[in-house]
């Protein structure tokens, strides 16, 4: 899919999130991050942005999970090979889930577009393919 500049270096939303560690004690850690048009960065360090994780929003199938309880929103985000990241912020105000899903609809819905142009470019290329369609048609 082809995204120009402006498009894949827009920032969503920036802040912190704590993230399960996938370690046997499964403790939260808090984390930097910074979600863009086309993908969710994760940091350890909050002010360097060093030794990064980049979750491009292609590998993201869904945002499964939402639950609030006290304090906390968790959620977990199932990547298309099946794996499933936890994450928690805290109260109402930060909802990173709801802006998270609405990334990762509005980048489906690019890339639909996207295919459909490629495809419809595709076939109005070859003349061939137009003529056969008309041939069948009633």
């Amino acid at each position: 899919m082809k995204m120009s500049a402006a498009e894949i270096s827009q920032v969503l939303k920036e802040g912190e999130l704590e993230k399960r560690s996938d370690n046997l004690l499964q403790f939260w850690k808090r984390k930097t991050c910074v979600l863009t048009t086309d993908s969710l960065n994760i940091y350890a360090d909050t002010q360097k942005r060093t030794r990064g994780k980049q979750l491009k929003l292609q590998s993201i199938k869904k945002v499964d999970c939402v639950e609030r309880t006290g304090k906390f929103v968790y959620f977990t985000i199932v990547t298309t090979d099946d794996k499933e990241i936890d994450f928690r912020c805290p109260g109402e105000e930060n909802c990173w889930n709801a802006v998270i899903t609405m990334a990762l609809i509005d980048f489906q819905n690019r890339k639909a577009i996207q295919d459909f142009k490629t495809r419809q470019d595709n076939e109005s290329a070859s003349p061939g393919q137009q003529e056969r369609r008309m041939a069948r048609a009633p």
